[in-house]
């Protein structure tokens, strides 16, 4: 029987997952927080940058395919996940040691190996500790809230100014600290899913409980494909934003302070949005929701490119437009949960992180990077443009799974 009250334990395992994905954004985002004091100090062009940022997602991406499928086959969730901690934590110290473009190539590289798997395991024990009727709001808040809070609000903020004041290296230094701490708490308040807790939850998905499932055959389901096809433009979309619009403030002439302010707004969107977005598809329905808010992702871009020497109405923009954000969780967890067997959530997740990260990041970056050197440092923000309106007109095609929409369909056992 499950536990009740609000410190239930499936609240405090989302709360606990929530702080460790967090700090694991801010280790993932410090390069591009960092870029400019580190391209200064190691001689590094754009199309470098690229590549650095390019490296730790395809590493990332395999790590996705690998290791999600691998903690789901063993059921060692937790072993895994208190692994992956453990290392990231080290490269961060390995990232502030590096002297040269191949040796910070190299940290990142195992980062992204190490740091992949985190997000398929850990939504898959949120999907299944959570209530169907809340698994949007509950992976929502785990994959968005405290990893846009601390990665992408305080840690532009924070680690600009330990740069400023010390070093980018001590500012390396320093982020690798709370993910040791987090690997303590996870070795001691988290556990493994039981069986009958997986039984439970495939009752809620599209599809019917099998032996096995590969990858191969999850593609039979639309809702699966498309997922992936928008997580390749949507990853783009927010990596060029993480990476190449601290770059774009620098080169109009905007303060590295400012900059660091005006970078740190997209944090704190994401932050608010995630419970929102995420919330208001339980309620509304996953199509419309991914439809609106893939679209308004636009306007981050645009708002940069047209106000970004007005700082005030630039951060206006920005935060409407970041609210984008708040559909990651719905195409790389939420819908894959609903239409397949929940015990492949983690291979479904890890397939499409993995597949976003290898097209939207690997090669997005690093074609971005390129562009930046031949066009401009605006060439990333048109990109990203791009990337929204795609993603909006493959959400058009999606299958709803929503349970308040699908109704008996989406509860009924297989």
């Amino acid at each position: 029987m499950k536990e009740s009250g609000f410190w239930r334990y499936e609240n405090r395992l989302i709360a606990i997952l929530a702080v460790n994905f967090g700090f694991v954004f801010v280790d993932r985002n410090a390069f591009g927080y960092l870029s400019v004091h580190i391209s200064n100090d190691l001689g590094l062009n754009n199309t470098e940058i690229g590549a650095i940022v390019s490296a730790l997602s395809f590493t990332w991406a395999l790590s996705g395919f690998l290791f999600g499928g691998l903690a789901e086959a063993t059921g060692k969730r937790k072993t895994f996940l208190i692994g992956s901690v453990i290392i990231f934590s080290i490269c961060s110290v390995f990232s502030g040691i590096a002297s040269s473009f191949m040796m910070l190539m190299a940290a990142r590289l195992i980062m992204g190996m190490s740091e992949g798997g985190i997000g398929p395991i850990s939504q898959s024990l949120v999907v299944l500790e959570s209530e169907h009727g809340r698994r949007g709001a509950s992976m929502g808040i785990m994959q968005n809230s405290l990893s846009s809070l601390f990665g992408s609000f305080a840690a532009p903020i924070v680690l600009v100014a330990i740069a400023n004041w010390l070093s980018w290296r001590a500012a390396f230094f320093m982020a690798a600290v709370p993910g040791l701490i987090m690997a303590f708490i996870i070795t001691k308040y988290i556990r493994e899913p039981t069986t009958a807790e997986i039984v439970e939850a495939n009752k809620t998905t599209e599809a019917p409980p099998a032996e096995r499932m590969s990858r191969l055959e999850m593609f039979k389901f639309r809702n699966m494909w498309l997922c992936v096809l928008i997580s390749c433009v949507m990853v783009c979309w927010m990596v060029l934003g993480w990476t190449f619009l601290p770059k774009y403030f620098d080169s109009i002439g905007v303060e590295s302070s400012t900059a660091s302010w005006l970078v740190s707004v997209l944090g704190l969107s994401a932050a608010i949005w995630c419970f929102f977005v995420p919330g208001l598809s339980d309620k509304i329905g996953r199509k419309p929701v991914m439809i609106l808010f893939c679209t308004i992702g636009i306007i981050t871009p645009l708002g940069a490119l047209y106000f970004g020497t007005s700082p005030w109405t630039c951060a206006i923009l920005m935060f409407v437009g970041w609210s984008a954000s708040g559909v990651f969780p719905m195409f790389m967890g939420t819908i894959p949960s609903e239409t397949i067997p929940v015990a492949y959530i983690a291979t479904a997740f890890g397939l499409t992180q993995g597949i976003g990260e290898m097209i939207g990041s690997v090669i997005g970056a690093t074609a971005a990077g390129r562009a930046a050197d031949v066009y401009g440092q605006a060439a990333p923000l048109w990109i990203m443009v791009g990337c929204a309106i795609a993603s909006a007109v493959f959400a058009l095609f999606l299958k709803e799974t929503a349970p308040i929409k699908v109704g008996a369909m989406a509860a009924k056992p297989a």
